[in-house]
């Protein structure tokens, strides 16, 4: 997110680059949808869109930079209406093109679409919803009352910043499973339905490339269940000194074995996720305070990330505050199912409207607990290993 800004304050008209650059794929994105149902253009007479708050201030040719400083103030963030020709689209001139509405600085229109989905749940129930991305957007629901904020967990969950990282795509690495006896690794690969210790695996004749998001949660939670790193996440070396090696003075982790084309895992994606995870965690104790929340009936976890991820990894990296397993459930493209029915049933435009603008919005920049909480949470407390003792004899020991 914070890239687009960066880019739109380093460049000039960098602003109107981006937005054209977003127009132009909309309406191709548009075409295409119309040549697939056999649709003339002109019949094409509304569009719902949601998006994060400063994809939503490019798309309207809004500066995004005051998104991206202290206190993280939008434009607007009511529902917006506008007719295609305003906005330059390539179609029919009356096409109403509707933009839900911004819940706060840093949580969108896109969350507004997921609370509208999921609303039935959050209004009966303590629920918490949770958009996992490069921001984490948080929403928090208990006895009428709703809250919500944002954290900023990078990129990692997404494979990005990861040595190893890759997109999901065909041949990364999603699923993995460590023995915690013998430490053997077993994984599965995007394309491919077997195990790599089945042979089905090796008839399809694939590679793994990298390490996806689900696929480096995974990793990470398996490596603290089996002893593979300590509760402060530095490896311990002495479970498997064979798998362990040095590369520009990192250590490193051999995941899998395939020559020159080997996947590691390096001590500092063990870091990365360790501040990503701590980061939603701290963002979602702000809200539980706000809320003298203790527990939730259930944990949504929205979004295509979200809909990838294994409950029981997430409970195990402490991910979310309190959760166990069997609340976790991932509610997929919650945000176009919502968007959906703000399109097709325009009753649940009031009803979004209305519910937003009872939101209550939490800035976890300026909650002065963030920081205790982000500490608290980079333990992994699933690893049955407290603290080793480093080669300068000092110990390391998590809080």
């Amino acid at each position: 997110l914070m890239s687009r800004v960066s880019y739109v304050m380093m460049n000039k008209d960098g602003d109107k680059k981006l937005t054209r650059a977003v127009r132009t794929k909309i309406t191709e994105m548009l075409h295409e949808a119309c040549e697939i149902l056999e649709l003339q253009w002109d019949k094409l007479l509304e569009v719902v869109l949601v998006g994060n708050p400063i994809m939503h201030h490019i798309f309207f040719g809004i500066s995004p930079i005051e998104l991206g400083r202290a206190p993280f103030t939008a434009a607007t963030r009511r529902w917006l209406d506008v007719d295609a020709k305003d906005l330059g689209f390539d179609l029919y001139a009356k096409t109403r093109i509707s933009f839900l509405p911004l819940i706060a600085g840093h949580v969108g229109a896109d969350t507004a679409a997921a609370y509208l989905s999921q609303m039935h749940i959050m209004h009966s129930q303590t629920t918490l919803l949770v958009d996992i991305g490069t921001n984490a957007e948080i929403m928090l629901a208990k006895e009428g009352r709703v809250y919500a904020t944002s954290s900023p967990t990078g990129p990692a969950f997404e494979g990005a910043e990861i040595s190893s990282g890759v997109r999901a795509t065909y041949g990364a690495i999603e699923r993995v499973r460590i023995d915690k006896d013998t430490l053997n690794v077993r994984y599965k690969v995007i394309g491919c339905d077997a195990w790599s210790d089945e042979p089905n695996f090796e008839l399809a004749q694939i590679k793994a490339i990298g390490i996806c998001g689900s696929g480096i949660i995974e990793v990470i939670a398996s490596f603290a269940e089996a002893g593979i790193i300590d509760q402060s996440g530095l490896f311990v070396e002495s479970v498997a000194p064979e798998r362990f090696s040095k590369k520009d003075n990192a250590t490193r982790f051999l995941l899998v074995d395939q020559g020159e084309q080997s996947i590691y895992v390096e001590q500092k994606d063990i870091r990365s996720i360790q501040l990503a995870k701590a980061a939603l965690s701290a963002g979602v104790s702000i809200l539980m305070d706000y809320l003298e929340c203790t527990d939730f009936d259930q944990v949504l976890l929205a979004g295509a990330f979200g809909a990838h991820l294994d409950a029981r990894y997430v409970a195990l990296l402490d991910i979310i505050p309190t959760s166990t397993k069997d609340k976790i459930i991932s509610v997929g493209n919650a945000a176009g199912i919502g968007a959906s029915a703000a399109l097709l049933d325009v009753s649940k435009r009031k009803t979004i409207i209305d519910a937003v603008g009872k939101v209550v919005k939490i800035e976890t920049a300026t909650e002065s607990k963030f920081q205790q909480y982000l500490v608290d949470a980079m333990k992994f407390s699933v690893s049955p290993v407290k603290g080793q003792r480093t080669k300068k004899g000092r110990q390391c020991m998590s809080k």
